[in-house]
């Protein structure tokens, strides 16, 4: 049975919303897990909830390139992606999904399978940019992390719109505010959750982080949402 190794992305950015979406994922579902319904072990669930874990304190270190980004924390990131798509090549994960009975287009997409009703799928690309704002909770969980939660400013649900596959965020901690979301000051960010946590850093307690959010689907980034008002806390 031979490996799309493909399917697991190999640059970070990507294998980041990657290893996040699919170990959920696995852990979603009921009365049994997703992992279950397509024949994953608890001991390959494990192994894989073990890399996402592996990677979430590392990714942070990466995102900030003035202070924490060093060689080591990018070859570190570099193994983890290596050693997923290692596990994968020798327990042939994704290969027995696509061939699982139960699976479903969403798992197809979920694991970036490409292959039996997803592959034949007719994909069109969208042909304006996304009208819908993000409105963005923010909340103060302490040691320089913000819990923050999107939704739509048409609909009160929380989630990812339908033509977006993440939010994008621009930010600023300090003293004064950025004179626009065009500031070169601003850091970006990505998730493809609408639930995620925005770590500061411990240094910022005391000072003000500047917000901006917008909806993108990372395949079509030109046709991202637009940018919201600034939004701003104090950070305890």
């Amino acid at each position: 049975m031979a490996t799309n190794r493909s399917r697991i992305p190999g640059a970070i950015g990507l294998f980041n919303s990657y290893i996040a979406s699919t170990a959920d994922y696995f852990e979603a579902g009921t009365p049994e897990s997703n992992a279950a319904r397509l024949g994953i072990l608890d001991t390959e669930k494990t192994a894989w909830l073990a890399f996402r874990d592996e990677w979430n304190p590392l990714y942070p270190l990466y995102e900030n390139k003035r202070s924490t980004r060093t060689m080591l924390v990018t070859d570190q990131l570099h193994a983890i992606i290596k050693d997923t798509k290692t596990y994968d090549k020798e327990h042939h994960l994704l290969d027995r999904i696509a061939a699982s009975p139960n699976v479903t287009i969403t798992d197809l997409s979920t694991f970036n399978i490409k292959s039996g009703p997803l592959a034949k799928q007719r994909r069109t690309k969208p042909s304006k940019p996304i009208d819908a704002l993000v409105i963005p909770d923010l909340v103060q969980i302490g040691g320089g992390e913000l819990s923050i939660t999107c939704r739509n400013n048409m609909d009160a649900r929380t989630g990812i719109i339908d033509e977006a596959n993440g939010v994008e965020l621009l930010y600023l901690v300090g003293t004064e505010p950025p004179a626009s979301a065009n500031d070169p000051l601003l850091r970006q960010s990505f998730s493809s959750r609408a639930r995620f946590t925005l770590n500061l850093g411990n240094d910022s307690n005391g000072k003000t982080a500047y917000l901006y959010f917008r909806w993108v689907n990372s395949k079509y980034p030109t046709l991202a949402g637009p940018w919201t008002r600034m939004y701003s806390v104090l950070v305890v």
